[in-house]
C-alpha cells in the first residue's frame, strides 16, 4: 500500500488514536529521568474541509498534540495518521509535512527571507517544485491571504498580523491539505488577530483547506466546525461551538473564558431572562432579546455600509 496505513480516499485526513506522550525531566547527574504525560490517551479523527478548534489553558497539551499532527513529536503510545501515512514512518515524513502545513506563535520564527516573495516560495523550492510553478504557487498564496500587495516589502517592515499573513502563505505555497495553527495570534494586537483569523477562514471556507486552530482566545473558534477543549493532557469535552460554550459553568472550572457576549447572556439568564444558553454573537443576544420584549428587527436598506452589519439592527415596535 505504498506505506500508507489507510486508504487514500478515506474522509479522515488525521486521525489520532490512543496518542499519550512523555516528556522527560533530566534532574542531577546520575539520577533516573523523571517522565511527565503531557498528552494523555487522545482519540479525534478531523475530516478533509472541517475547521476544527483546540482549546485548553497553558499546560493542557494542546500545543503538544498540535506537534504530533505533522510529526514534529511522535507518540510514546497510540499512533497518529496524516492523509493515510503512520507519522512514526521515515519515508514518509515529507509527504507528511507537505500535507500538513504548520504555523507557530512568532511570525519571526518562520521568516527567513528579506523580500517577502522570496520567503513564500522558499517551502516550494526545497522541495523541488520548478521555478515556473514557484513563482505562479507564490503569487496564488499572497493573493488569497491578503498579502499580494507586499510581495516585494521587506518582512522586517510588515505588522505582527502581516507577517503571520505571510508565515500562513508560506505553507499555503507547499499545497497542504491541512494547516495547522499553534496559537498563531498570541503575540498579535486585536486587529492583527482579526487579520490573521480572517485569512485562515477564506482558506477554510473558499479554498476546502483543512484548519486545526490550537488557541485561547475564545472568539477564534465560535465559527468552528467542531471543538475540543484539553485539560492535564486529557480530552475532556468536544462538541460544536453552541454545545461547548453552553456549558459556561464547566469551562470555568477548566479555566477557560467564554466569548463576551455569551458570558453576557449566562449572566443576563441567571438573573431570569429567559434566553437560551450558547449564545455566540451579539446578532444572536439582540434578536432573542427583542422577542422577549415583544419587538421586531429590520434590516437597515444599507447594510453594506456598516463596518460590520450583523452589528447594525433597527428596532420597530410592533404597536406602531
Amino acid at each position: 500500500m505504498d506505506g500508507k496505513t489507510e486508504n487514500q480516499q478515506d474522509e479522515a485526513i488525521v486521525r489520532v488514536k490512543d496518542v499519550s506522550y512523555d516528556y522527560y525531566e533530566y534532574p542531577e547527574e546520575g539520577k533516573e529521568p523523571t517522565a511527565i504525560r503531557a498528552v494523555d490517551d487522545i482519540s479525534l479523527e478531523i475530516r478533509q474541509g472541517e475547521f476544527v478548534a483546540v482549546l485548553g489553558h497553558n499546560g493542557s497539551g494542546k500545543s503538544t498534540l498540535a506537534k504530533h499532527l505533522n510529526a514534529l513529536l511522535l507518540p510514546t503510545e497510540g499512533s497518529v495518521t496524516v492523509t493515510g501515512f503512520d507519522t512514526a514512518d521515515d519515508d514518509h515524513l515529507w509527504d507528511i509535512r507537505q500535507n500538513a502545513g504548520m504555523v507557530f506563535q512568532n511570525p519571526d520564527n518562520q521568516i527567513i527571507a528579506s523580500v517577502v516573495e522570496e520567503d513564500v516560495g522558499f517551502g516550494p523550492e526545497n522541495i523541488g517544485v520548478p521555478t515556473d510553478e514557484i513563482w505562479t504557487r507564490v503569487a496564488d498564496a499572497l493573493e488569497k491571504t491578503g498579502m499580494i500587495a507586499y510581495r516585494e516589502h521587506s518582512p522586517n517592515k510588515l505588522s505582527g498580523g502581516q507577517k503571520q499573513r505571510v508565515a500562513i502563505a508560506g505553507v499555503m505555497a507547499m499545497k497542504p491539505k491541512c494547516i495547522i495553527l499553534d496559537e498563531p495570534t498570541a503575540m498579535l494586537d486585536p486587529n492583527g488577530r482579526k487579520e490573521v483569523i480572517h485569512a485562515v477562514r477564506e482558506l477554510n471556507k473558499k479554498e476546502g483547506v483543512t484548519v486545526i486552530l490550537i488557541t485561547h482566545y475564545m472568539e477564534e473558534v465560535i465559527r468552528a466546525d467542531r471543538i475540543y477543549v484539553m485539560d492535564a493532557g486529557h480530552l475532556v469535552m468536544k462538541g460544536t461551538p453552541r454545545e461547548i460554550f453552553s456549558q459556561v459553568e464547566r469551562l470555568k472550572e477548566l479555566r477557560l473564558d467564554v466569548p463576551q457576549v455569551t458570558q453576557v447572556a449566562h449572566a443576563l439568564r441567571k438573573d431570569g431572562l429567559d434566553l437560551p444558553e450558547g449564545i455566540l454573537t451579539r446578532k444572536e443576544l439582540v434578536r432573542e432579546i427583542c422577542r422577549l420584549a415583544g419587538i421586531e428587527r429590520t434590516k437597515p436598506e444599507r447594510e453594506g455600509t456598516a463596518a460590520n452589519p450583523d452589528e447594525v439592527t433597527v428596532i420597530q415596535d410592533r404597536k406602531r
